[in-house]
């Protein structure tokens, strides 16, 4: 087995903190002898299907010296790009030579394929940090209300996702956090990903619900002092295939609080929304949406695979989704491993089939292999994703 690293550098305005590896496979027919041609041009094609699958679009992979690609050019459609790529195996089998290539890929940010589809992602309860806050009110239930309204403007509002509620109880995420457990909080977002069928889990915090009391003047002090009161609100959104974290950002507002401090809020209630303190709210709920627009629109939509039979597929992404018949996928086999540090990674290895969509429901699809090829190794837990 022969092994080459390449690493390869590109001008970008903006990219992720971390990368995702695919191991896929290219194949190039040997013509006349020239075996390093047919290595360069199999490279190629490896290259290509690992970004396509990533989400990016390819128009060049060039620039050959002594049949070794070690310098190139490649224009991506929006900005995501390779960090690295290795050759790890070369086969031949008569005239044809099949490579397989591991290569890390930064996700994109902007345009791409991904758009064509809604993500699941699942909303679960939030979690007031400092309880006592929430007394002048007693507005325990923001917990969940805020993220029922949350759900209710992704559904109507947003452009990519497909939202679901889990709030009938907490999650014990905020604990993990607080303690900075960051690979049980992995496995948690994992382990309600598979259970809901929901490809991203979005956590909220409010560790700021307090008041501050606004003084008047001197000269109007008849007048009853007032109250404005902070709300803060903490979005982290988790892939649910790998428990990665994609976005983490910190939203905060002010707003009289009109009530009387010893009065019992129903925040459930018209009067409480139409309240300044209720609007400001709104108000950063629709700032959240069209930030986790912008940021999930290119995450790549994948489906996981609940059924296989033969040449045969259903996936948990159907018509909610926009999933269409016709439409095609390639099928990823998930491959996590360990680093010498003890740290979880995850990637894939991409399968050679491809498979096109022949029927659909609300919430899956039933696709089958082009030129009725069966399966191989592709099994119940492994990946669809649009290419």
């Amino acid at each position: 087995m022969k092994k080459l690293l390449i690493l390869l550098s590109f001008a970008l305005t903006s990219f992720s903190a971390f990368t995702q590896w695919y191991e896929t496979q290219g194949q190039a027919y040997i013509a006349d002898g020239n075996h390093e041609s047919a290595r360069t041009i199999a490279m190629e094609n490896a290259l290509k299907r690992a970004l396509l699958v990533a989400g990016a679009s390819v128009s060049s992979v060039q620039q050959v010296i002594n049949g070794v690609l070690t310098q190139d050019q490649i224009s991506v459609r929006a900005s995501g790009t390779v960090n690295s790529f290795e050759l790890i195996e070369e086969t031949y089998k008569g005239n044809l030579l099949t490579v397989k290539i591991r290569a890390d890929i930064f996700p994109q940010e902007k345009q791409c394929f991904s758009a064509d589809y809604r993500k699941s992602v699942l909303l679960t309860r939030g979690n007031i940090l400092n309880r006592e806050q929430a007394n002048v009110g007693k507005i325990y239930a923001l917990d969940t209300e805020v993220i029922r309204k949350l759900s209710d403007k992704i559904n109507k509002e947003g452009y990519y996702l497909d939202s679901k509620l889990a709030i009938k109880s907490k999650s014990g995420f905020s604990r993990y956090n607080e303690s900075m457990q960051y690979e049980k909080i992995k496995n948690l977002a994992m382990s309600l990903s598979d259970h809901t069928d929901t490809q991203f889990i979005m956590f909220i915090e409010f560790p700021d619900l307090s008041l501050t009391q606004r003084t008047n003047s001197e000269l109007k002090f008849w007048q009853k002092d007032h109250l404005d009161r902070h709300f803060k609100i903490n979005l982290y959104i988790y892939n649910g295939s790998n428990g990665e974290l994609v976005l983490d950002k910190q939203y905060q507002n002010t707003a009289p609080w009109t009530f009387d401090k010893r009065e019992k809020i129903d925040v459930t209630s018209h009067t409480f929304w139409l309240s300044e303190y209720g609007n400001s709210i709104d108000h950063t709920l629709d700032m959240m949406i069209s930030d986790i627009d912008e940021n999930m629109m290119c995450q790549p939509t994948r489906g996981k695979i609940v059924k296989v039979e033969g040449d045969t597929v259903l996936f948990n992404l159907g018509e909610n989704q926009g999933v269409k018949v016709g439409d095609e996928f390639s099928l990823l086999h998930a491959n996590n491993f360990i680093s010498d540090s003890g740290k979880n990674y995850s990637g894939f290895n991409v399968s050679p089939y491809k498979v096109k969509v022949i029927s659909t429901s609300k919430e899956s699809a039933r696709a089958v292999t082009q030129d009725n090829n069966l399966l191989g190794n592709i099994q119940i837990n492994d990946i669809a994703v649009r290419y």
